[in-house]
């Protein structure tokens, strides 16, 4: 975007005043003329939308394992083994429980993301340059996420929430009455709106929909400067020679290797998060007071391995997930692009 003074002209040619430049926020949020910022937004929001439903099974299967202990009676065991249980006593519905609440949390989130993200790429570039160099581009990046998370951390905490109530309502799973197909009838699971409501009143209100928020920023902001970046870099090596960009299968494997080199630095903290969102639930058996306690306490009961606990259906999730975001977004931002 030029950053001339726009000039008025008289009908001879000289200049007869000038306007003053745009100021930095026309310039890289709502300059009248440049709405590219919203097509980022609506991009990202899409490309959420597409990846956490194509993945949610899971997702869901991965947070069971994070907040299950190392003597919780080993309920669910094994990729294959968690997701034969969960379609057993759930069916298809259990896959996708918490969903609606994860396309509401990501929708938003995603957006926030890209659009952060593009907007600091502007504000970030070095004039007489077209692209951003390492630590420029892991500031744009871990700008994005502190941004998104800030943005949306109270869904997220309730789409743990509901993901969690399915999985001990079925802890006495013998006990429940039975259908027609002998599968087990869940009772009713509290709704996005329930949910909140009663974390709000209950467990102290807004401060509690933001426990565990210093645990997911460490987390995140490293997590998604490092997916930006392993992105940019992948996507480049994976351009072929007098190409501008590299083709929609080669784009999908560039954002499943960012997205687990990514999650490999960055796994533990994301324990932390799912472990301190649902440590004030009743039925819970670990309680945490702070993050560096939770640290103490897992490392203590369950080992530096408790740490990673879920990596393995992460990375079966993880890969995926951000090669279909990336994708998709780049698919919207095209499609976006003469609107």
């Amino acid at each position: 975007m030029s950053n001339k003074t726009n000039v008025l002209v008289k009908s001879d040619g000289a200049a007869a005043s000038s306007l003053p430049p745009p100021t930095w926020s026309s310039r890289y949020w709502f300059g009248s003329s440049d709405i590219t910022w919203l097509k980022h937004l609506m991009a990202g929001g899409i490309s959420g939308a597409v990846s956490r439903t194509v993945v949610s099974p899971l997702e869901r299967m991965k947070i069971l394992f994070q907040i299950q202990t190392k003597g919780a009676g080993s309920s669910y065991n094994g990729v294959v083994g968690t997701l034969a249980k969960i379609w057993r006593e759930e069916g298809i519905a259990g896959y996708m429980r918490g969903n609606g609440t994860n396309v509401v949390r990501i929708v938003p989130y995603s957006a926030v993301q890209f659009a952060t993200y593009e907007q600091l790429k502007k504000l970030l570039m070095e004039e007489g340059k077209t692209e951003l160099d390492t630590p420029r581009r892991l500031t744009a990046g871990a700008g994005a996420g502190i941004a998104s998370v800030a943005a949306t951390y109270p869904l997220d905490i309730v789409r743990t929430r509901i993901s969690v109530q399915t999985a001990h309502a079925l802890a006495n799973v013998d006990q429940l009455p039975k259908d027609a197909r002998g599968r087990p009838i869940i009772p009713k699971m509290p709704g996005i709106v329930e949910t909140f409501v009663k974390i709000y009143k209950t467990e102290g209100g807004l401060r509690a929909t933001y426990r565990g928020f210093g645990a997911t920023l460490a987390g995140v902001a490293p997590y998604i400067a490092l997916n930006f970046q392993c992105y940019e870099v992948l996507r480049k090596f994976f351009t072929p020679p007098g190409e501008s960009a590299p083709s929609g299968a080669r784009k999908l494997v560039c954002g499943a290797l960012a997205g687990c080199c990514a999650q490999t630095i960055t796994y533990p903290f994301d324990v932390l998060r799912r472990r301190m969102q649902v440590t004030s639930m009743s039925d819970i058996s670990y309680k945490y007071s702070s993050t560096f306690d939770a640290i103490k306490q897992m490392i203590k009961a369950e080992g530096i391995l408790g740490l990673y606990r879920g990596l393995v259906p992460n990375y079966l999730k993880v890969a995926p997930a951000i090669g279909v975001s990336f994708w998709s977004y780049e698919m919207a931002k095209d499609a976006l692009k003469h609107w």
